[in-house]
């Protein structure tokens, strides 16, 4: 695996080995396993950026369940939000009565993951939880708990493990953030 990867020009280092992504997402699953025991809940995976996430995470699960997906844009090809939150699929399934785990790649400014909320609960599910690998905590403006956060990270763009650049490099399997300019 590089340490470091140069992209359009700019230059990221290795900041989450694959390895502890792994076992990360191995103990998140552990954690949602024994709190839904007995129960079916539809995991609902936010797209593009969630799937690697979610498909390791759904791997992991061993209780019945359910997947949906809902996609959401508020990047385009920048390294920013638009701040703009576009929803451009909406849900197949049925939540009134159920129990959802919205699964996400990344919680930053927060507006996308308020967005799905308010699409979600207009339907009026059991319970809504929130699942994200990554939570940029010190800018994220949520109004409700992230209950499940592989890692708490600073305000930096990341890339890989489904998270891309101009909708490139999803295919890492590690994370990588930007490098300062020398």
């Amino acid at each position: 695996m590089n340490d470091e990867i140069t992209i359009n020009g700019d230059r990221f280092t290795l900041y989450l080995s694959e390895e502890r992504i792994k076992i990360r997402v191995k103990e998140l699953a552990a954690r949602i396993n024994a709190e839904y025991r007995g129960k079916v809940p539809i995991f609902i995976g936010i797209l593009n950026g969630s799937f690697i996430f979610f498909a390791d995470l759904i791997r992991e699960i061993t209780i019945d369940c359910e997947v949906d997906f809902l996609k959401l844009s508020s990047y385009g090809d920048a390294k920013i939000t638009s701040g703009q939150v576009r929803l451009l699929k909406d849900l197949n399934c049925q939540v009134t009565g159920r129990d959802i785990i919205v699964v996400e790649d990344v919680v930053d400014s927060g507006l996308s993951i308020e967005f799905m909320k308010e699409i979600v609960m207009k339907e009026n599910p059991a319970s809504l939880r929130v699942v994200t690998l990554l939570l940029k905590k010190s800018v994220a403006k949520v109004e409700f708990p992230i209950d499940y956060v592989g890692f708490e990270i600073p305000p930096e763009f990341v890339i890989g493990y489904g998270l891309d650049y101009a909708q490139k490099v999803r295919n890492l399997k590690a994370i990588y953030r930007i490098a300062p300019k020398s």
